[in-house]
């Protein structure tokens, strides 16, 4: 079976932590058992992530996952898809004197991401999120000795912190084929990701990861059987306005202090 797996899907593997090897390439095995041709015409074609990223996802050890944050794919720009997903590649100061800095403006979802993060830390009042609002804030942020993250790359890293799998649901993104359909392609992976999951819960007698999903992500695994064992807390996508007020994810993310080094 090894021989249906493009060389250079196996190769990607080396930026995946040791713990989730043997679950990629069966996952990989997988999705060649499932469509015989989807990772030989894939390996031909072009598509993003590029630089191998297409696993570094998993560069968080399989027993530190605590949550699996659900994007539906990469990002369409070569600089910002970056293997996990919701982080976007081409941001990395955070601030401006003016508030957010630009690139964060450009990236609705993490905009509004951060913006819900200030709401529910009590920075920003609720319907108060742009312009003058986040001057100050920006400010204090940006200050001598200031206790805030300050990059893109931070924000990352404490999310990985807390045990997040920064996980896409579709794990390419070519601009010809639908993501859907893309995404569908990798149900068996996926499976097979949920299972090594479920599995090291058992093993360790702990609780089941809880699964965070924005917009279709939940649809896009609501068919695997693996999928119906785990919690979750759903939302719509942070691109959405309205996800700066929705209370389940100010539930979740607020006690985590994400915005503090």
């Amino acid at each position: 079976m090894s021989d249906a797996i493009p060389s250079l899907f196996t190769d990607a593997l080396k930026l995946a932590h040791a713990s989730w090897r043997p679950v990629l390439h069966d996952g990989l095995a997988a999705v060649s058992r499932a469509n015989p041709k989807y990772l030989p015409e894939l390996a031909a074609d072009t598509f993003l992530p590029t630089e191998g990223r297409i696993f570094a996802a998993f560069s968080q050890p399989l027993p530190s996952v605590r949550y699996v944050l659900v994007g539906e794919g990469p990002y369409p720009r070569a600089e910002s898809a970056t293997g996990y997903c919701f982080m976007d590649g081409a941001v990395h100061a955070l601030w401006s004197e003016k508030g957010l800095s630009k690139p964060v403006n450009r990236a609705t979802s993490l905009r509004n991401f951060m913006k819900m993060l200030l709401v529910t830390s009590g920075h920003l009042k609720k319907g108060q999120t742009s312009g003058a609002a986040l001057e100050p804030i920006a400010a204090q942020a940006s200050a001598a000795g200031s206790p805030w993250i300050q990059t893109r790359e931070e924000l990352q890293d404490k999310l990985l912190q807390h045990g997040f799998l920064l996980l896409n649901a579709a794990l390419v993104f070519r601009p010809h084929v639908p993501p859907l359909k893309e995404a569908k392609a990798w149900q068996p992976l996926m499976q097979a990701v949920l299972a090594a999951l479920a599995v090291q819960a058992d093993k360790e007698k702990a609780a089941l990861p809880t699964m965070v999903l924005w917009g279709k992500a939940a649809e896009l695994l609501s068919g695997l059987p693996e999928n119906a064992l785990f919690p979750k807390v759903v939302s719509e996508h942070p691109y959405n306005l309205t996800f700066i007020d929705n209370a389940g994810m100010q539930a979740l993310f607020g006690p985590m202090d994400l915005l503090l080094r």
